[in-house]
């Protein structure tokens, strides 16, 4: 009797530790700011052709743009974090911050959302946060916790994923993100 009462506590204690699984589809430490051409053609100052760096499917932005860190975790689920810190302009009058110009010519907000594409090749599903965006400070920094629509699949057909942050007013994207590589996340 005195042995099994003390096997119970050490059971209900055990099995949560080893029933806990993780949950996450992917993380993300680092990013890569965007530029607009991946490619030129041309001997003389100005290329004659060139290819804009579009990523699967998503359109590049206009002027360059930096990003300082950067990390972002994504749960099978489709629930999302993120936390940017430094997304600016990297050419053009308003280098160096995340302050956008309007059509009057005064500041305007940028608002960024996050999306992820798990495809390689056409067709792409983006799967995104709320297309209205967080706003970008006037420094770059951002947070988004939001669940993306419509959820990601299973990890196995998620092997090389793509998470771009995106300009809510055109949808093109300013930074894509640099996927960890751990033993936590073996994907």
């Amino acid at each position: 009797m005195k042995m099994s009462s003390l096997l119970l506590p050490a059971c209900v204690v055990l099995t949560p530790l080893s029933a806990v699984a993780d949950d996450t589809l992917v993380t993300f430490d680092g990013a890569i700011g965007a530029i607009g051409v991946s490619a030129g053609a041309g001997t003389g100052p100005t290329a004659t052709m060139v290819t804009r760096n579009i990523v699967r499917g998503v359109q590049p932005p206009n002027t360059p743009w930096a990003i300082a860190d950067f990390q972002a975790e994504v749960k099978v689920d489709g629930h999302i974090t993120v936390n940017g810190k430094g997304l600016v302009f990297a050419g053009g009058d308003t280098i160096g911050t995340a302050i956008g110009t309007s059509a009057s010519g005064g500041a305007a907000v940028i608002n960024v959302f996050a999306t992820l594409i798990c495809e390689n090749t056409t067709p792409f599903t983006e799967r995104n946060t709320n297309k209205k965006g967080v706003p970008l400070a006037a420094n770059g920094d951002f947070q988004i916790n939001d669940v993306l629509s419509p959820t990601p699949p299973a990890p196995s057909a998620c092997a090389t994923p793509v998470l771009l942050i995106r300009n809510a007013g055109n949808l093109n994207f300013f930074a894509a993100g640099i996927q960890k590589f751990d033993n936590n996340n073996n994907q």
